[in-house]
């Protein structure tokens, strides 16, 4: 069983989702498992390990955007889950063997959704998500497409960066929309995710730039490395890492955040930023760690 989320059960998936991550296509993807946990937590990873892995590709879609697909596995009760990284992390293809998308084209208009009572108490369920990943594609050059999987389900690929794996849609507007989750929407003591901002031109040089001026400590920077092995974590768990105490994890991880280097989740969790992601590689290209 996936994880029915319309019956009286569905608090947990019980299913494991697995991102495929292709250096290239003459050899096999390396693959990571995302092991069965609650609806929100398991969308959280899900999305979280998928952005980190495409920037560290190379790739520039934004979490935002990753999230707003990712999300989109609830109505196929989380089965058989799978999202591959091509073309240096600028191409993503969420597949999934639930039932389907009869209407494709409708499901691009705002406002249409099929999501149902019990699902909204994990997402917005407005139909909100295939329009806002649309509209910043559109403005990005990229392309959108929604087709069917081989035998059962729905295969969504989303592409930046001038790299075509489907039609591109129609740029309408340039203005990219990004919609938060109320609070009413969110689990108990979440909080909201703030947008991540599409990249401009020379943005990952002005970011390098701007992490090579920063002097951090080296448990600081120690931080950094561990955010970059695992993708996303709490104070909880860098305290255990660091072995030091929950309050002086999440000190300096409060810290982090005000310089830029991480950025908060739906969680309270916190994963690298695009500077983060600069400094840790400047830190393992030149070895000068602390």
């Amino acid at each position: 069983m996936g994880g029915t989320i319309d019956g009286t059960e569905g608090i947990l998936i019980h299913d494991t989702a697995r991102i495929a991550v292709y250096d290239d296509l003459l050899s096999a993807p390396r693959v990571v498992d995302i092991q069965p946990q609650g609806v929100l937590e398991f969308i959280e990873a899900i999305a979280a390990t998928s952005y980190e892995f495409s920037r560290q590709q190379g790739g520039s879609l934004p979490y935002t955007v990753i999230r707003e697909i990712t999300e989109n596995f609830i109505h196929a009760g989380f089965l058989e889950c799978t999202v591959s990284i091509l073309d240096r992390g600028d191409t993503l293809r969420f597949a999934d063997q639930g039932p389907g998308i009869s209407k494709k084209d409708l499901v691009l208009q705002p406002g249409v959704s099929s999501a149902t009572r019990r699902m909204k108490d994990y997402i917005r369920g407005v139909g909100s998500g295939f329009p806002i990943v649309r509209e910043y594609l559109a403005s990005s050059h990229g392309s959108l497409s929604i087709e069917d999987n081989a035998e059962e389900g729905v295969v969504v690929t989303i592409t930046v960066s001038g790299t075509d794996t489907g039609e591109a849609e129609p740029a309408a507007t340039p203005k990219p929309v990004f919609l938060t989750p109320s609070s009413s929407e969110l689990a108990p003591g979440a909080e909201a995710v703030a947008p991540a901002r599409a990249p401009t031109p020379g943005a990952a040089q002005a970011g390098e730039a701007q992490a090579s001026d920063l002097e951090l400590s080296a448990r600081e920077e120690q931080a950094l490395l561990l955010l970059n092995e695992h993708g996303m974590l709490g104070p909880v768990d860098l305290a255990v890492f660091l072995a030091v105490s929950a309050p002086t994890a999440t000190r300096l991880l409060q810290k982090l955040e005000q310089l830029g280097m991480v950025e908060s989740t739906q969680l309270k969790k916190r994963i690298l930023s695009n500077v983060g992601m600069a400094y840790v590689q400047e830190l393992l290209v030149s070895g000068s760690l602390h």
